[in-house]
């Protein structure tokens, strides 16, 4: 019976796709609803292919960049159907693209002359590390620092499990920096990912300016580039915030970072997203150039900037890509800066979905169409 049911909603199952343009809505041969304008048999394929295994009310809120102009797209999945919805200035979590804003905070530092990429993080600290080994801001920035992924006295088994770094404050913090830091190799010799490493960056970017993360990230950032449904903390959301789901697809606890708020606090719409990503492709914007430059090469296929990772194409091309997990969000966003496009996903996937990766699939899926078009 449940064979015969899911064959029948898979024949009959319409994504009914929508971009910024009106156009009129016609049936592939899949039984796939798709729009005569803007978005193609393939993608709505892809869009079901990665979709259709994901709970109901799971929402992907999603921009097509496509040679610097925006289309936006919402898909929601309600009783087993996949359909449209307008969800653009909804606020998700956005996980650890939020290392991406905290790498730029970094680099408006260096161009403003507060510091050096190369300087010590401990000649800006008024408590001793007890590590023999200097670290430097770079090496926070592209997880070459050899901290570990979590502080040791963070231990996720004793926190709340559906908000688990709420509770981290700057003591803990120092604490641990001032006690029980034990790096995993030499800086600078490998990249390991950090959520610590980040959040420390975000902690002593603050430090320094004797300001907060938030007030940064709003003064240096969001303001710039209009982001005006952005933040990093969760009473600050005006807009809509769509509600994380576990992976049984029940609702979960938003996550409220303290000290490690550079590592992932940030809550954010695809409309402000694609923002930013349209100053991507802004040359002169030394800001943002600075974080885009290879710092460290990973491996033959993939290197390093400040936040952003540059991955290899088959086509010969790079994308700068990034992507973040919560407890009841995914996200993924990559730019190909050659040609003006890129893809933006906010999801209420669960990081704990053991089919969250469908959400990479899907972003790298999408744009690869975008070259087709």
């Amino acid at each position: 019976m449940k064979k015969r049911i899911r064959k029948y909603l898979t024949a009959l199952i319409g994504i009914v796709l929508s971009s910024c343009s009106n156009g009129q809505i016609t049936v592939a041969e899949n039984g796939i609803e798709i729009l005569n304008s803007g978005i193609t048999k393939e993608q709505s394929q892809l869009l079901f292919d990665n979709t259709k295994s994901f709970p109901n009310n799971t929402q992907l809120s999603i921009a097509f960049i496509k040679n610097g102009k925006i289309d936006f797209l919402g898909i929601a999945r309600t009783n087993d159907t996949i359909r449209l919805i307008e969800n653009y200035k909804n606020a998700f979590e956005i996980g650890s693209i939020t290392k991406v804003f905290t790498a730029t905070l970094l680099s408006h530092f260096v161009n403003d002359q507060k510091l050096k990429l190369e300087d010590n993080i401990q000649d800006y600290l008024d408590f001793e590390i007890n590590s023999k080994n200097g670290i430097t801001f770079k090496e926070l920035a592209n997880h070459t620092s050899g901290l570990p992924r979590l502080p040791s006295n963070l231990n996720l088994l004793l926190v709340d499990q559906d908000n688990p770094y709420k509770d981290y404050g700057e003591e803990k913090l120092i604490s641990y920096l001032t006690k029980e830091i034990e790096l995993n190799h030499e800086p600078g010799l490998k990249y390991e990912y950090s959520n610590l490493g980040a959040g420390i960056l975000g902690f002593e970017l603050a430090t320094i300016s004797k300001s907060s993360y938030e007030s940064l990230l709003q003064e240096k950032i969001f303001t710039k580039y209009k982001m005006a449904n952005s933040t990093s903390k969760r009473e600050n959301v005006e807009t809509k915030l769509t509600k994380g789901l576990k992976p049984n697809g029940k609702t979960t606890s938003n996550w409220d970072f303290d000290a490690l708020a550079g590592g992932g606090a940030i809550f954010s719409t695809v409309e402000d997203l694609s923002k930013f990503g349209l100053a991507q492709f802004d040359n002169t914007n030394n800001e943002l150039t600075l974080t885009r430059k290879p710092t460290f090469k990973v491996n033959d296929n993939m290197s390093i900037g400040l936040g952003w990772h540059i991955l290899k194409r088959k086509n010969g091309g790079e994308l700068i890509w990034h992507n973040g997990g919560t407890g009841g969000y995914t996200s993924s966003m990559a730019l190909d800066l050659e040609n003006k496009n890129g893809i933006i996903i906010l999801s209420n996937v669960s990081a704990f979905n053991k089919s969250m990766g469908n959400i990479d699939q899907l972003c790298f899926g999408l744009i690869k169409t975008l070259d087709e078009k």
